[in-house]
Parts: C-alpha cells; structure tokens; sequence
C-alpha cells in the first residue's frame, strides 16, 4: 500500500477537472501542468498548484512527458494521473514515472504497450477465447501483393487499419477489390504521420454494427470486475458523441456474455486499474446477435460518467485506491444496474460549416441545475475556447429510472443549457435525442452518415435578453479576474458544494468508492 497524499494531473480541460474533484474528496493535493494559454484555464484554477510547462499555444506542451515528470518530483507529489487521452496510452511514460518511485495512475506498461499494438491485441484474444472480427494480423509490413490476396479471403467490405491506430485514424472501408490499392496507400501514409508506424493489418467490416463497450475495474492482486456497459453508437467521423448505459440492444443473457469476455481480456493482458473492453455487435443470425472484440481502451475514458450513475461506483476515486495499491473492495454479485443514463458530449463546433471548430471567449456558461442531472465541463464564464485544444467544452449527463425518462430530462438539459460566444452542437444532439431511429433504439455506427446528413440547425437570432445578459456575464468575469489578480494558484475555485463532480446529480450522488 502506498498512500498519494499529491498528485500531479497531466491533461487539460474537463479531463483535469473532473480528476481533481475526485482528488478533492479523497484530501488529496492536486498540481494541474498548464501551457502558457493555459494559466488562467479552469483547470488551473480548480487545482492547488500549477505548473506552467510551455510557450503558448503548444499543444505539444501537454506530451512533454520528461517536463510532466520533472514538475512531479519537483512539487513533491506521490503519483501521477495521466488523464483520458495525450500520455494516458503511452506506455514509456508510464515507465518514467514508475522509474522516479512516483505511482502511476493507470495500467502497468506492459497491458498498455500489448494492447496499444492492435494486431498483437487481436492474437492475445483469440488465445484467450474472445470473439474477434474475422482479419489478417500478419507482421504490419507485408507488400500490397499479399494483402491483396488475404483480403481476398478475409472477403469485402473490409477495413484496413493501422496497428497503432486510435480515433479514426489509418483506417479506410474498402467496398470493392478496386479500391484496395489507394486506400492501403492513403492508410499507411496517415498511419506514419499520426502514430510513427505505418503498418496495416485487415478486418472484415460489419456492416449496421452496433459499437457496445463494458467497462472493466482490476486490482493488482488478481481480482476483476466487470460494470456493465455502454453503448457508444452515436458516432460522427469515428468520434462519440453520445453514449448511454444500459445499451438497449442487450438482453441479460447477451449482457452476460460480453461482460464475462470484457474480464477475460483484462485478464489476459495482466491488467490493473479502470479500462474499457470495445465490442462491435452485429446483425443478428440465427436470432444470435453475434459480437467481437475490437480494441480495449488502457484508460479511463470520456464516456465514464455514464457508468458511475446507473453502478453508484465513482470510477476516478477507484483508480486512486487501486493505484494505491488497495485490493479489491467490489465483487460481481455487489454490481447491479440502476436506472437508465445518457451522455452528451456538447462541443465548440459549428454544425452549419461541416462542424467546423468554434473559437472565442465564452461570454456566458450556464447549465440547468436539476435533479438527477450532472455537468463535467471545462470551461467557465469569461474562458477562452482555443483553436489549439480540444473542443469539449462539457459533458452533460442525466440519470432517470427509464430510457425514455431519460431521453426526455437529456433534451430539457440542453434546451435550457446557455452558451454565448462559440456556436455549439447543441442542437445537432438535440436532432440525434428526437430522430424515431435513435429513440427506437436502433441506432448503428452509420446512423448520422445515413439519418443527419442533412441536418441544418434552426434559424434563430439572439433575443435582446440574451444580448444584455451576455454583456453583464461578459463584464462580472472581468471584475472576477480583476478581483482575483494575483491571489495564486486555485483562485477562483468553486465552493465545496459545487466541487464534487456529483452535486448537480440532485439526489444520485455517486459513491461506492
């Protein structure tokens, strides 16, 4: 056992934010590392300390792991947690914190590096009994001759993708034999540019597929668990963009099934720590609605809020105790869903100019504070949205005892959610949350290429009473920075209350961990 009394978070954005609410309830110190842009974000603010690692804008600042490692020892933390995404997945800065005696909030390096390499995680499952798509391994580096004739067998629509891929990234649908040759070369060029590696392996594409993932919990003593899942369908260019648990496609004896495949291969990658198992679910044969392992996911993800309100588990104060090297405390027979949630993820785009990102100040930031709703954001009144960093402004979860309950508090949360400045997809998720597809249920990873194409957001201008209150949020932030000139890191922070990355779920307040 090793206690963390300090932590240092190495990301930015909501990511930080939400880790550093976990950290205030657990009494645990907090240093956020922030760009030069980034000195003043609410990431910052809502830390104990900050330490500044790079010249505005560079992103690049965030990837400095010898920097991020150096401000740890130097601020005398414990451990470090590298947040959902930029280090998280990198199992050589892993290995630098471990080396520095630090505890690293996360899987050890070696489950990481295996199922970072998408071929060698597709052989690892197949020894260990788990479903797989149907595809070509290989070594990565065969010559178009040879994949051409694997391809052949592995048989069309078929997706190249890159082994080292993530998010879209190095992967083409080849519909036709024609077509092969072009996308092999445009998938390893963007696979060297995105990854550093441009080798290609093949897997049989499945068509109307649902995208169902379950979330895993481990210990470093052996033990595993399963929290059910969470459909994540609703996807744009590869990107989720909204997510909820229970999926409505699984029965419990399918539900069964998946979760007990989702802990075989933690097991099977010796792993610790939170992490999520991707499933691809395919149309039904046989009235067997057949399912494949597609990738695991060596983090905690986005999408995890989802999760911690239909279990009662806070899945960022679990990965603390687990990385402090505490056993166990959950079995599977103590886990049980509770109601139905959904995940929108609001973001800085315009959906008018093919979702184009949408920079500025935020004059005003207001969400709904209702029962049973919640609001990770990263971003407050007054911020600054930046072309360089992601585009997430907040992530807004409802719970309620059924689906379409759920449905209906999700569409009143964003209807009555406020941002003036950038343009948002506000209404783009209201579109997804009313299509009769979605609503039913049915949705598939191609349902806003095939139902939304289309889409235009509503015409409307601004009413004269959200000109004047944009004007006066616009004029109390700078008075509040102004008051706040100087007065260091955590100025500004919200009061206890409003901290706890539960307390807009009026009622639900999550626990467990």
């Amino acid at each position: 056992m090793r206690e963390i009394r300090k932590l240092l978070i190495a990301n930015r954005g909501e990511i930080a934010v939400r880790v550093a609410r976990a950290c205030e309830e657990l009494s645990i110190a907090t240093v956020a590392v922030a760009s030069e842009a980034d000195r003043n974000a609410l990431h910052a603010r809502v830390c104990d300390e900050v330490v500044e690692i790079g010249p505005a804008p560079a992103r690049e600042s965030y990837l400095r792991g010898d920097r991020i490692v150096e401000a740890a020892l130097a601020r005398g933390c414990d451990a470090v947690h590298p947040g959902y995404g930029f280090l998280a997945q990198n199992a050589e800065f892993a290995e630098a914190v471990e080396r520095e005696g630090l505890v690293f909030v996360g899987p050890p390096p070696a489950a990481t590096r295996l199922m970072g390499d998408k071929p060698a995680a597709r052989r690892a499952m197949q020894a260990a009994g788990v479903p797989v798509v149907p595809g070509f391994e290989g070594s990565g580096r065969e010559d178009d001759e040879t994949l051409a004739r694997e391809a052949a067998r592995v048989g069309f629509p078929l997706l190249v993708k890159a082994a080292a891929g993530g998010g879209g990234r190095g992967m083409r649908i080849v519909r036709a034999p024609a077509d092969l040759e072009e996308a092999l070369a445009s998938a390893r060029r963007e696979a060297e540019k995105a990854f550093g590696d441009g080798r290609l392996f093949l897997e049989r594409y499945v068509d109307q597929a649902r995208h169902v993932e379950v979330q895993v919990l481990a210990d470093s003593h052996g033990a595993c668990v399963h929290l059910f899942e969470r459909e994540c369908s609703v996807q744009r260019r590869y990107q989720k963009i909204v997510e909820e648990s229970p999926s409505p496609l699984l029965d419990p004896p399918l539900r069964a099934r998946m979760g007990e495949a989702a802990v075989a291969a933690a097991r099977a990658c010796g792993y610790a720590n939170a992490g999520t198992v991707e499933f691809l679910v395919g149309p039904a044969v046989g009235g067997e609605k057949p399912f494949y392992f597609l990738e695991m996911n060596t983090r905690i993800q986005v999408e995890h809020p989802v999760t911690e309100m239909v279990t009662g588990v806070d899945l960022v104060k679990a990965q603390l105790r687990v990385a402090a090297g505490e056993p166990l405390w959950l079995r599977q027979g103590d886990l049980a869903l509770r109601g139905h949630a959904l995940e929108c993820r609001l973001n800085a785009e315009d959906p008018a100019h093919d979702f184009a990102p949408s920079v500025g100040r935020l004059l005003l930031v207001s969400f709904p504070a209702a029962p049973f709703v919640r609001v990770d954001a990263g971003y407050e009144t007054g911020d600054e949205v930046s072309i360089h960093y992601d585009n997430l402004l907040a992530k807004v979860i409802v719970h309620a005892e059924t689906r379409a309950a759920a449905l209906a508090r999700m569409d009143r949360a964003l209807a009555r959610a406020a941002v003036l400045g950038p343009t948002t997809n506000a209404d783009y998720l209201r579109a997804v949350l009313a299509h009769p597809v979605f609503r039913a249920g049915e949705a598939t990873t191609a349902f806003t290429a095939r139902e939304l194409a289309g889409w235009r957001p509503p015409a409307a201008a601004p009413s004269d009473d959200a000109l004047v209150a944009a004007a006066l949020a616009e004029f109390l932030a700078a008075e509040g920075r102004a008051a706040a000139n100087g007065a260091g890191a955590g100025a500004g922070a919200p009061d206890a209350d409003r901290f706890s990355p539960f307390a807009r779920a009026d009622g639900f307040r999550v626990g467990g961990a």
